[in-house]
């Protein structure tokens, strides 16, 4: 059959099977061996498994349960609660403070964690309850929670960077550092946002008059001995070269462990609960990623990556729209699949054409992740909105959603604001080793 003709027949198949709620990883796997079967015969499934074990056999990806089950470690830890008491003190004066609190420490923590669930779980639990009880508006509330969790997405340590790197081969340990001025600067504009929000309207979150004395203030300082401890050590050994993002997701293990010790909530249960947990995740990224690379074996076979970086090359348009394009088909696929299959998919799609019009892998590998930031707050799939909904029975899904659409608009100016100033984002990894 001609290339055409199968790709075709294999595209059709994986809209029907996601149009009909069939689980994204079959979808992938069913229309990419259809697709490979069409084109080269069974020969081509036989090869199939070995093409599949080969991409996955990656010290990279080594990283990706060992982030997870930091996570997890830092969730049971508890340490997400003074995190939250720390700003919430520090930003108790401050129009709707209790939203940006939620906002920076949602920041902080994915700064330990890497997982968006694992965020909107640990900061929702207390600031949720928190808000309401002091009379903010839940669509407010509900925002600033499910949107500042998906800054894991983009802080290091980050899953998604893990994945860009281990499809295009570039180093996971400058994609790490190079997200961390976007999330700074995202977190910013997040809570910006919730400011001026709040100053044109101040029903939405009434004003706090309980003054905290500087000695509560720098009291509760203290309690974040751990936060520091655990990034610098992880980072730190990233971006001076004395580690690889793998190695350092080691230390990030060990540390947390040592912080879980320490704050005395470690126990039997817990640790049995943070391997489960965290192995189950794991295996479902890597089904995922299995599957993915399946569809993306088809992809090539029918060579649509080079087919697509002629078209950009070719095209009477400058380089830049064409990066506009892409981004406006990320944001679209990014409301009907999960971020790990939004990476996998495009990046051999897209990444061609970007090298073919002399653009830098690493500044897309950045804006890549920056559309995964807006996929998990994006309905019907975003899993950050149904995450705070299973935490929470006091909010509706509509509430949610309503109240984090506003940040979706913020995430796309954040999104065009690294495409139009590369610099910002590559400024940083350019001083690595």
């Amino acid at each position: 059959m001609s290339f055409d003709m199968a790709a075709v027949i294999a595209l059709s198949a994986l809209l029907i099977l996601m149009a009909l709620g069939t689980p994204i990883f079959i979808s992938l796997a069913l229309s990419g061996i259809m697709g490979i079967y069409l084109i080269t015969g069974i020969k081509g499934l036989f090869q199939l498994p070995a093409s599949i074990l080969s991409q996955l056999n990656s010290f990279i990806l080594v990283a990706i349960p060992l982030y997870i089950l930091m996570g997890e470690l830092i969730f049971v830890s508890g340490i997400g609660k003074d995190i939250y008491n720390a700003f919430s003190k520090w930003l108790n004066r401050v129009p709707g403070g209790l939203a940006i609190a939620t906002i920076y420490s949602s920041a902080l923590f994915g700064a330990m964690c890497g997982v968006s669930i694992a965020g909107v779980a640990a900061i929702g639990t207390m600031a949720i309850p928190e808000m309401l009880k002091r009379g903010y508006d839940k669509k407010l509330a509900a925002g600033a929670v499910a949107a500042s969790g998906a800054l894991a997405v983009l802080i290091p340590p980050s899953i998604s960077f893990i994945l860009y790197g281990s499809l295009s081969g570039e180093s996971v340990a400058k994609l790490f550092i190079g997200g961390i001025i976007p999330g700074v600067i995202l977190a910013s504009m997040m809570a910006g946002y919730v400011l001026i929000k709040v100053m044109r309207n101040p029903n939405l979150a009434p004003r706090e008059f309980t003054r905290v004395s500087w000695k509560e203030k720098f009291a509760s300082l203290k309690k974040l001995w751990a936060v520091i401890f655990l990034i610098v050590f992880v980072l730190g050994a990233i971006y001076t070269g004395i580690a690889t993002p793998t190695e350092a997701a080691s230390i990030g293990v060990a540390g947390a462990l040592i912080i879980t010790i320490v704050y005395r909530t470690m126990n039997w249960k817990n640790f049995v609960s943070a391997v489960s947990n965290a192995t189950r995740v794991s295996a479902s990224l890597l089904i995922i990623l299995a599957c993915a690379y399946t569809f993306s074996q088809f992809l090539n076979l029918i060579r649509l990556p080079e087919r697509v970086a002629r078209w950009a090359t070719g095209i009477e348009l400058p380089g830049i729209a064409v990066i506009l394009i892409f981004m406006g088909v990320l944001i679209i696929l990014g409301c009907l699949i999960d971020g790990a299959s939004l990476i996998i998919v495009t990046t051999p799609i897209m990444l061609p054409a970007v090298k073919a019009l002399g653009f830098d892998p690493l500044w897309f590998g950045i804006l890549m992740v920056l559309n995964v930031e807006i996929a998990v707050i994006t309905p019907p799939v975003g899993l950050n909105l149904y995450t705070l909904k299973s935490i929470t029975d006091k909010l509706s899904i509509d509430e949610i959603i309503r109240g984090t659409a506003p940040y979706i608009v913020v995430d796309i100016i954040c999104l065009l604001l690294f495409v139009f100033f590369p610099s910002l984002g590559l400024w940083l990894p350019n001083t690595m080793r």
